[in-house]
């Protein structure tokens, strides 16, 4: 048994994937895992990534299952699940083997690794739409639009996008607080990812006095048209989870 020994991240999962046909491995006796246990006769592979290996695998997935698929996949990767990178990896190499059309790399859901990505990835697409339906943006007295997040998944990388293509002439930035990681936009240009190890110093945002004033504002609102024999708490929970609420303007 080979076991490539893999960062949590999408590039070093998919340079694994190119070194193990670029290897000619056995697949049915390679292994992608992202942890350190022991794997019993397991013959170590440690993967250092790279950015060109896994570009070929991304673009070789969009020409061979389409972009819909490819970027179910990728988000199977942005999964907090430790099984996500052999669950992907097995999905490519029997969609590659059966040669399968693009829009049909799911098809065969009987097949537990191809069920079980398809689910992680059903999940972090849930979890990103919540986001984007759930998240405030908070002025900054810079005038920075932000917004503290704190997801289960990695879906920053899938988040920015939506918002730069909605407010592509402001400067905004999302915090996600759970990896420390930022998405930067500024204004009319691309935007980028930024640890936050590599940032100046921990942010400590202070608010405009209009945002102030209008947080106020929206939470008397939201206060004001409660109607107190209409509550349902059981209905409002399903809705909006309870994670959620910490992040929001009129909950807090």
């Amino acid at each position: 048994m080979i076991v490539y020994r893999c960062e949590d991240s999408a590039e070093s999962i998919f340079t694994a994937v190119y070194q193990a046909y670029e290897e000619k491995r056995n697949h049915r006796d390679t292994m992608l895992c992202l942890t350190d246990d022991p794997i019993l006769f397991g013959e170590d592979v440690e993967v250092k990534a790279d950015r060109e290996k896994a570009g070929k695998v991304m673009n070789t997935l969009r020409r061979r299952f389409g972009a819909e698929d490819s970027r179910h996949l990728a988000m199977a990767l942005a999964s907090e699940d430790e099984g996500k990178a052999q669950a992907v990896y097995r999905t490519i190499v029997e969609g590659l083997r059966v040669k399968c059309r693009p829009g049909h790399l799911f098809d065969n859901l009987a097949d537990n690794e191809i069920h079980k990505a398809f689910a992680l990835g059903r999940g972090v697409s849930t979890e990103l739409g919540h986001q984007v339906q759930f998240l405030r943006f908070q002025e900054l007295d810079n005038g920075v639009l932000y917004s503290k997040i704190g997801p289960k998944n990695d879906v920053l990388a899938f988040l920015m996008p939506h918002f730069a293509d909605r407010l592509p002439i402001e400067h905004f930035l999302i915090y996600d607080e759970k990896r420390n990681l930022f998405g930067i936009h500024p204004a009319r240009r691309q935007w980028y990812l930024l640890r936050g190890e590599e940032a100046d110093g921990p942010l400590q945002p202070e608010y405009s006095e209009e945002e102030m004033k209008y947080q106020e504002l929206f939470r008397q609102f939201c206060h004001t048209i409660t109607i107190e024999e209409r509550k349902n708490r059981k209905l409002q929970n399903s809705m909006l989870p309870l994670r959620f609420r910490e992040y929001m303007v009129e909950f807090q």
